[in-house]
């Protein structure tokens, strides 16, 4: 049955493949081999098959090619992208920069002129006492010459009527002299007296017109001291608005934060005090509590300018680097599925210097597992700053660094696909986004 179906295969198949012997000959014998046509049609779709399978993987491999070199373009033109947004950040950057600058010079300048017009104030307020005492010193006198009239008029008339009554033991030449001593020396007295009184009351007139003059001034300083003290307070507010929203946008409290400021506090010369002058046991003068407004935004200014620089608002990179990784769930580089990423990554050249955020001390510095070289740096706080993958660490345990100190080298050390930066914060333990901190800063440096 087989048979008589390969015979009908082949006869079938001879019209269009007509057998073929292949003869093979050697030195003593010849042999053949005999292609029939069923051998031969086998042969001829094995060869069509891999020919269609070779074409097949060969477009797949171009079109593979093909959407790669999509990739890498839309890539490249995201990279162009993201880059020109860094350079407009960065000169958004250095606007706030030159606005802080800016600020901080209207600031002195405003206090220059506070501490010449207290310089003014004190000294009017000297001159006014000084006119005060003047004033009470004349009408004193005053008031005790006109007494010394009255006495003495009062003597005159008793002389007069002690003469009256001793007339009769007198000769009337005695009494006339008596009477004409007694009235020469009642005239030189009152004369005296007149006189004194018209310099008194000449210098009094003298010291009414001084007083306006003084109270002019007073009144013209005040207006000076209003236009300085609205000066100073929009300073104030100007200068402590994006230091407020710095802080706020990093998701830290400002009134905690500076309240452990003040705790913490030990540089020379303290926060600023309340301006505090005499009053005499009545109410504070409006003056003196702006004053002391201003001076308590200045405290808060200070106790900012003191946080800013023991939490990390800085850039651990100052080269040339592109970012390559955020923080948050992504797919693993070496292929470990999907992972929690608790940085940001910066690549750039090897050996790119890595410098510190804030201040701080070395808790870590040496080989972690997956880290590669890691530097671990504790801040105020509850703050901690890492920096991972280094080439080469410039920082021991123990060593106290400051913002902008070089702790090392950019490198590709542990588990790592490339020459990057590595770089977390972590509050309290947790790690938080450090774009956060980055952005923030925008505001202030």
């Amino acid at each position: 049955m087989l048979n008589r179906l390969a015979y009908r295969i082949n006869g079938t198949l001879e019209r269009y493949l007509p057998e073929q012997r292949l003869f093979l000959k050697s030195d003593r014998e010849t042999r053949f081999i005999r292609l029939r046509p069923a051998t031969q049609a086998i042969a001829l779709a094995g060869g069509g098959i891999a020919l269609a399978w070779t074409i097949l993987a060969t477009a797949i491999i171009l079109m593979d090619s093909i959407s790669a070199g999509s990739g890498r373009d839309q890539t490249a033109r995201q990279q162009v992208l993201y880059e020109q947004r860094l350079n407009a950040l960065s000169e958004d950057r250095d606007t706030r920069a030159e606005e802080a600058a800016s600020a901080q010079d209207r600031f002195n300048l405003a206090l220059e002129q506070v501490a010449e017009m207290q310089g003014r104030l004190l000294a009017s307020e000297d001159r006014r006492r000084e006119l005060e005492t003047g004033i009470d010193v004349i009408q004193n006198t005053l008031r005790r010459t006109i007494k010394e009239r009255d006495e003495a008029r009062v003597q005159l008339e008793a002389m007069n009527v002690a003469l009256a009554e001793s007339g009769a033991s007198h000769t009337e030449a005695g009494r006339a002299q008596d009477a004409l001593a007694t009235v020469d020396i009642l005239s030189q007295a009152l004369a005296s007296t007149a006189q004194e009184r018209d310099v008194m009351e000449g210098a009094a007139e003298m010291a009414a017109a001084r007083i306006d003059t003084v109270l002019a001034e007073k009144r013209a300083l005040q207006d000076r001291n209003n236009e300085i003290f609205a000066k100073l307070e929009e300073a104030v507010s100007v200068s402590m608005e994006p230091l407020d929203k710095m802080f706020r946008e990093a998701g830290m409290s400002p009134d905690d934060l500076l309240n452990q400021v003040r705790r913490g506090y030990s540089g020379q010369g303290g926060p600023l005090t309340p301006l505090s002058l005499s009053t005499k046991g009545s109410v504070a003068h409006g003056d003196e509590l702006r004053a002391n407004a201003i001076l308590s935004g200045l405290d808060r200014m200070n106790l900012y300018r003191l946080a800013a620089f023991k939490a990390p608002f800085a850039m651990p990179v100052k080269g040339a680097f592109r970012w390559t990784s955020g923080f948050g769930y992504r797919r693993d580089p070496k292929g470990a599925g999907t992972r929690m990423h608790e940085g940001t990554d910066m690549a750039g050249a090897y050996g790119l210097p890595i410098y510190a955020t804030a201040d701080g001390v070395v808790v870590h510095a040496g080989w972690d597992s997956g880290y590669g070289r890691l530097v671990k740096i504790k801040h105020e706080f509850g703050i901690e700053t890492r920096y991972a993958h280094m080439s080469a660490i410039r920082v021991n345990v123990g060593d106290r660094v400051s913002r902008g100190d070089r702790i090392g080298d950019m490198g590709n050390s542990g588990r790592s696909t490339g020459t990057h930066l590595h770089y977390e914060i972590r509050i309290g333990g947790r790690a938080v986004n450090p774009m956060t901190f980055i952005k923030a800063a925008n505001h202030v440096f």
